[in-house]
């Protein structure tokens, strides 16, 4: 895929024809999901995050899924809680406004959870349209709940549970490969948690936790900052700003799986709504990432046969003439 180099690049020379050739680092950073491998020459894993956004509508879910597969996405992505454990005490009896009329916090999030039923349709739905799904888990109940029903390809950790190292190595413990996301995170809690972890099963999303996120606090430098760090983890981004435009960077930076969250209409009721993408621009986003994986090439410099016609009538000098 396209990006940055995982290692050091050896060039040597060619006298005769003055081409550099680079040798590949030797290291792996290839997962595997399901029968996709991510990484290591591999094509960017794009995961469209519905998250919450579908407001507890299956109807408004699957219309977003479809809308993935439109555009050409490898992956879309719900959220899975156990409310009673995930809210705070102290929230439950907090009254807020919904689509729904007045209710209480706790209510709110059941009322925007999916039952087993729910995600049965959504597993046929995506298995039908050829399109991977998983969760983000937060807590281990919840775990539990995807083990018992689903056989997802792998799971994703979200930012403000990178600290909640029994919640990751219960994802882990399933067997599947695991994505933590590091928004909200000091470069100490990174190193910790990565540390605890099983890191052949483990990929790192680069991301900052504000919705939606201004370009200046995006630190996109941050994704080769890991990968210099952990060159045997594929490094991804989980962008919440709003926009494409610094999406592309990430992967021209070397992101090897890139995640944005999608809506129907940004102005949809909801906290994550207007940090969305709207399924049309996730079709200019996927195809985007693909002209962008083309064009960052091997490195090899060649003359393309595009380019003999403008070299021959164009160039004052030959080459002969200008090496003797």
């Amino acid at each position: 895929m396209a990006g940055g180099p995982l290692g050091r690049h050896r060039t040597r020379k060619n006298s005769h024809t003055h081409e550099h050739f680079h040798t590949e680092p030797t290291m792996n950073t290839s997962r595997n999901f399901g029968s996709r491998s991510i990484g290591n020459g591999s094509p960017c894993y794009i995961i469209a995050e519905i998250g919450i956004n579908h407001n507890g509508s299956l109807d408004v879910a699957k219309k977003m899924i479809g809308g993935a597969v439109a555009a050409g996405a490898d992956c879309v992505k719900f959220q899975k809680r156990t409310p009673e454990l995930c809210v705070p005490k102290d929230q439950w009896l907090l009254e807020r406004d919904t689509p729904w009329g007045r209710m209480t916090y706790i209510d709110y999030r059941h009322k925007v959870e999916f039952t087993a039923e729910d995600y049965a349709v959504i597993d046929r739905y995506c298995r039908e349209h050829g399109i991977d799904w998983t969760v983000s888990c937060w807590d281990e109940e919840a775990v539990a709940f995807m083990e018992a029903h689903f056989d997802v390809p792998f799971y994703k950790a979200a930012s403000a549970s990178l600290t909640d190292l029994p919640l990751l190595r219960a994802m882990q413990s399933t067997g599947k490969p695991l994505i933590i996301s590091t928004g909200m995170s000091t470069m100490e809690e990174i190193e910790h948690a990565v540390s605890s972890l099983d890191q052949e099963a483990l990929l790192i999303a680069h991301a900052t936790s504000s919705y939606p996120c201004p370009p200046i606090e995006l630190n996109l430098k941050m994704i080769q900052t890991l990968q210099a760090l952990y060159p045997n983890i594929p490094i991804g981004y989980s962008g919440h700003e709003v926009g494409l435009a610094t999406t592309y960077a990430a992967v021209a930076l070397g992101a090897r799986f890139v995640e944005r969250h999608i809506t129907l209409d940004r102005a949809m009721w909801g906290s994550d709504q207007a940090a969305s993408v709207e399924v049309g621009g996730l079709g200019r986003l996927v195809r985007d990432i693909r002209d962008i994986e083309g064009a960052m090439g091997d490195g090899v410099k060649r003359v393309y046969d595009s380019e003999i016609g403008p070299r021959s009538k164009l160039r004052r000098v030959r080459s002969s003439e200008a090496l003797a």
